[in-house]
């Protein structure tokens, strides 16, 4: 933008042109019509200039639209060019099926289900069934009925504070990437649907507290919130937040899907007085989250940092988060699982597909594994080990609809967790701009301008609807199927169109492991279940995360 624009920006917000227009026009008419000007032509003017300017003005003082607060009388483009589109699809150059990256459709169902609209669909599907990859859940000829969609899971059964977890809970977004409007919403929304809100590696806000929402308090490599002055983990501060009873979990965060193995840095000019308070850091001084943990360097060491993290809490369900990137590193942690008989009671496994942060385009389209590759392979791993009744799987990665719960908890989730479906509750129009500031809806700006825009009463209202209709619909997916908790959807309900026009049940289309078939195989038993298992399994060594350089040479 040139110098000059930016500096009218500063002096008037270029969204309120508009208005100001519309203001101008009105006073304009006034001045020309006091000095006898056409009375017909100057009348219409003005007419038309106090009817914006009062629209503006109306705009701004309403609460339930935050693309109208944002920006008066444009803003009203966008709603009418959503009620023309569907005469006047051909002119349109995205589809409502077209992923960029979530399609219009997503994103209209998340609006319909906020808003308590009715997400009914006349004359069919507008997926195209024949397609190859087309996938949908096989329904029973005998339906059961269920008196509640409340569905809940135990996490920590073996901790003296076990945690009873809704199925679909929001997924980590820190302080500092969302405003404080969105936290607050965000958590007040958890409060009263009961549901966990994960506080991201940005530690716990104080708009975290304000609603009092069940937080999954997660810790990354810079141990916001838990940190000495010299940014090592602290036990004492650790002990502060974690035996709060607001938090109900401790997550331990590897990676995530956005930008697994890279570090952030958050400029000084952005590290409020706000985010420093959260986060444990001088204001004003940049923010530096290391690319790896400093408190453990090996498998085993990080199951005992977990146990300890555990203690400290007083008993508090302790699990970690990541997106997988080499096996090995991956093997490495169940063979000290198996070493130490230390547990996770959970792990959240995020696909490279999520992430609502700002990341490089590299990291963004290239690095780590999505997330079916990663809860397969997470899932079949516990189970082969004779492991996965003991840890809790959730999983993460562009979750918005009953049906994407249903398909991850048939590759062995246990919950899911959706992060930009609750921004799109929260209005996110997917603008893509989170980066900049300039975020049109207030969802993922500290401008205290712009976020006053995301009105919390009203926000709330609509991340409780969004929650409680996507667990209503998996409900009817539930009963369809004739089963009594989304739990016991497997592989062999989901059923996808494969090349050369076939169908096949996922059971058989993926390949899942069976009750110690991966301690057999190490122990020479039988042979390998999978190739990954053969290549990787000799690599990974329980007191180091690099793979032995022999097995990884005759690999090479």
């Amino acid at each position: 933008m040139p110098a000059w624009l930016n500096a009218l920006n500063r002096l008037i917000p270029l969204r309120y042109l508009t208005l100001v227009a519309c203001a101008l026009l009105a006073l304009v008419s006034c001045v020309v019509l006091g000095l006898g000007g056409h009375l017909g032509a100057w009348a219409l003017a003005l007419l038309v200039g106090l009817a914006g300017l009062l629209l503006g003005l109306r705009d701004l003082r309403q609460t339930r639209h935050a693309i109208l607060r944002n920006y008066p009388v444009i803003g009203h483009l966008r709603f009418l060019l959503e009620f023309i589109r569907p005469e006047m699809r051909q002119y349109f150059i995205e589809s409502d099926n077209e992923a960029a990256p979530f399609s219009r459709q997503q994103r209209s169902l998340v609006y319909q289900r906020a808003k308590g609209d009715p997400d009914n669909r006349p004359f069919g599907t507008q997926l195209d069934v024949q397609r190859e990859g087309y996938e949908w859940i096989n329904h029973s000829l005998l339906p059961t009925v269920l008196d509640s969609h409340d569905f809940r899971i135990t996490i920590g059964a073996s901790c003296t504070q076990p945690y009873q977890a809704s199925v679909f809970n929001i997924s980590a977004m820190s302080f500092g990437a969302l405003s404080a409007n969105a936290i607050l919403a965000l958590n007040g929304g958890a409060r009263r649907g009961n549901f966990m809100h994960d506080t991201g590696e940005g530690s716990i806000s104080v708009h975290h507290r304000v609603h009092g929402g069940d937080l999954v308090w997660e810790i990354g490599s810079g141990y916001f919130g838990c940190r000495d002055e010299a940014g090592r983990f602290s036990e004492e501060r650790f002990i502060a937040n974690a035996r709060e009873p607001q938090v109900k979990l401790i997550e331990l965060k590897l990676s995530q899907g956005a930008k697994p193995g890279h570090g952030g840095v958050l400029p000084g000019p952005k590290v409020t007085a706000e985010i420093a308070a959260a986060r444990g850091v001088p204001e004003g001084v940049a923010c530096i989250s290391p690319s790896s943990h400093s408190a453990f360097s090996t498998p085993v060491e990080m199951l005992q940092f977990i146990a300890k993290l555990r203690e400290l809490s007083g008993g508090k369900p302790t699990g970690f988060k990541l997106c997988i990137g080499h096996p090995w590193e991956w093997f490495a942690l169940c063979k000290a699982m198996l070493e130490t008989d230390l547990l996770p009671d959970f792990i959240v496994v995020d696909g490279a597909e999520g992430g609502t942060g700002a990341a490089p385009l590299e990291f963004t389209d290239h690095v780590g594994a999505p997330m079916q590759e990663g809860l397969l392979l997470v899932h079949n791993s516990l189970v082969g080990l004779g492991l996965r009744s003991r840890i809790r799987i959730g999983a993460a990665g562009r979750i918005v609809s009953a049906f994407d719960i249903a398909r991850a908890m048939a590759l062995g989730a246990d919950w899911c967790n959706s992060g930009r479906g609750f921004m799109f509750a929260l209005g996110c129009i997917q603008a893509q701009t989170c980066h900049t500031g300039n975020c049109p809806t207030g969802v993922t700006t500290q401008d205290p301008v712009r976020q006053r825009a995301l009105v919390v009463p009203d926000k709330i209202e609509r991340v409780t609807r969004f929650h409680q209709n996507t667990l209503h619909a998996l409900k009817e997916l539930v009963q369809a199927a004739g089963l009594h908790h989304p739990n016991a959807i497997s592989a062999r309900h989901i059923v996808r169109r494969t090349a050369g026009d076939q169908i096949r049940l996922l059971s058989t289309h993926l390949q899942f492991l069976k009750p110690g078939e991966l301690l057999a195989a190490a122990a020479g038993q039988q042979p390998w279940p999978h190739k990954v298992f053969e290549m990787y399994w000799p690599m990974a060594r329980a007191n180091s995360f690099q793979a032995a350089e022999a097995e990884l040479e005759a690999v090479s």
